[in-house]
């Protein structure tokens, strides 16, 4: 990742989240589904990221995170459908 200051509506890919919150890629959508990690932003028919803010309102409490109600999640990635 660059060394440019992030803003809280930047965009973080999945391998960026999993580099800052040390999850596997099937441990963020395990907890995405269960309601404990962000749900992340639609970029393109394949493609979704996560806003820098979300990332770190998880990161500040993980234990304790819930994601906002009525927040959708993406399309299945196929992790355990």
């Amino acid at each position: 990742m660059s060394d440019a200051p992030r803003t809280a509506l930047a965009i973080l890919r999945r391998k960026q989240v999993e580099r800052e919150t040390g999850l596997s890629r099937s441990s963020i959508y395990r907890r995405m589904h269960a309601g404990t990690f962000p749900i992340p932003v639609q970029l393109g028919l394949r493609s979704v990221g996560w806003r820098v803010a979300d990332i770190e309102q998880f990161l500040s409490d993980p234990m304790s995170y819930r994601a906002p109600q009525g927040a959708s999640s993406p399309p299945c990635s196929g992790v355990g459908a």
